[in-house]
């Protein structure tokens, strides 16, 4: 049995055509006119989504929202916002490190460049690092690494060999500063100088501005990714650790220095209460920008959010993980919202070492400094 194909229904224009040109009939106008609306509204209405789809385009709009702080803005909007906020904060945002951690943040890159292992003649690139204040540390290292390879070397030389000394030479190290924000670069440029001068020290410094995302260096480029206290204000977190993955050479070390959470509860109360109530004070004291420091605060609770949702992939609901946007009291009278622990250890770090092996790093681990009020995350590229 044949089935005859359908015939479409004429269209609005097609109906409208059948109107004699110059015809001033305004009753035949009229219903010829009418002849073709439901015509017309029926072929609108099948361009109109249904409600599922405008549901599914809603719920795929919010699950691209990020967070900046306690808002969510679109993925745009927050590359934008977060470059606003540290073009505010570059002139003072050394100072301000160290009124909000009371000095301890040097104590903390001490431990993170130790934690980096810098070698003679190593290639590092420090993502977010605008200021350079790790990239110093580390082009210090490697400086004192070379130093020590050269005397080694002179060493093992024979004792009967003249002006062997002068003939050792050891490749030198170089360390490059990538960071989205130009403020913040030239910041770090002005310490360079004030720093180093001109010297064959400040040669091993490198500056680049670019997105953690889209790192415009080729594949295999470094020996070790450092990226410090920035990683969570990147907008796709996982695509920036997926960049770190690609440059870094086989053997490639990887290090993350981040505030996480407090393993202590009175610790964690104490820092909570300090965090919110006195640090966006202290930023418009001394900086005259309390909304900028006001983020950075926000952006610390919701980092384990973001990392759970976005990072992992978990299919946990929020009522089984903490919100770190919550108040301590809150987080008190709910004993549903404390903090898991996995093999002793706090719930988000675990869950941030996993997100950075989905990404292909190996023997990844942490070290909590201060009991967590920051970790340092580490994986090599095996």
């Amino acid at each position: 049995m044949i089935i005859p194909t359908p015939t479409p229904p004429p269209s609005a224009a097609s109906l409208r055509r059948l109107i004699p040109p110059g015809t001033t009939n305004l009753l035949l106008r009229r219903a010829l006119s009418s002849l073709a609306a439901p015509f017309s509204s029926t072929s609108t209405s099948s361009s109109t989504s249904s409600p599922d789809a405008d549901a599914n385009a809603q719920q795929q709009q919010q699950q691209q929202q990020r967070d900046f702080g306690f808002a969510q803005v679109s993925p745009d909007e927050h590359k934008t916002k977060v470059k606003e906020v540290f073009t505010s904060v570059a002139e003072s945002y050394d100072a301000m490190n160290d009124f909000m951690s009371f000095f301890q943040h040097r104590l903390w890159k001490d431990r993170f460049v130790g934690t980096l292992r810098p070698f003679a003649g190593q290639h590092h690139v420090d993502v977010a690092g605008g200021t350079g204040d790790v990239a110093f540390r580390v082009l210090d290292a490697i400086r004192e690494a070379e130093r020590r390879e050269r005397e080694d070397r002179v060493h093992r030389l024979d004792d009967d060999d003249d002006g062997a000394a002068a003939d050792v030479v050891v490749d030198p190290g170089r360390v490059t500063v990538c960071d989205i924000n130009a403020a913040m670069l030239a910041e770090g440029r002005r310490k360079a100088e004030a720093s180093f001068g001109g010297g064959a020290a400040a040669d091993g410094l490198a500056w680049i501005e670019a997105d953690a995302e889209t790192l415009p260096f080729d594949d295999e480029s470094f020996d070790s990714y450092s990226i410090s206290f920035g990683i969570r204000n990147v907008t796709r977190m996982d695509v920036a650790l997926r960049e770190a993955h690609r440059v870094l050479r086989k053997g490639g070390h990887f290090c993350c220095l981040e505030f996480s959470e407090v393993n202590s509860e009175v610790l964690r109360q104490m820092y909570d209460l300090y965090s919110m109530n006195v640090i966006p004070y202290v930023g418009a004291a001394y900086a005259g920008d309390a909304a900028s420091y006001q983020y950075l605060v926000e952006s610390i609770r919701r980092f384990p959010n973001q990392v759970r949702f976005r990072f992992c992939g978990i299919a946990e609901s929020r009522r089984a993980c903490p919100d770190r946007s919550l108040t301590p009291q809150q987080r008190a009278k709910s004993p549903t919202l404390r903090p898991h622990r996995v093999n002793g250890s706090a719930w988000w770090q675990e869950q941030f070492a996993a997100a950075i092996a989905a990404e292909g790093f190996s023997r990844v681990r942490y070290e909590n400094l201060l009991d967590g009020v920051v970790a340092i995350h580490s994986g090599f590229k095996l």
